[in-house]
């Protein structure tokens, strides 16, 4: 799968506060993603990304 900077995912498993659904925020060896739900800023490696990774819900053009 292809990622862009923006898009919405969603992860296999759910944030603690409720929400499954994250924003690209940052790309690069480490991407950095923000919660919908609470805004919490979590990163991951891209292995750890791409594992994690269920779908993407609105990619951006």
């Amino acid at each position: 799968m292809e990622y862009r900077l923006g898009d919405k995912v969603q992860t296999k498993k759910g944030h603690p506060c409720g929400s499954d659904t994250w924003t690209i925020v940052r790309m690069g060896m480490d991407i950095k993603i923000r919660c919908t739900g609470c805004g919490r800023v979590v990163m991951l490696s891209r292995e750890k990304f791409e594992k994690r990774i269920k779908k993407i819900l609105s990619p951006t053009e």
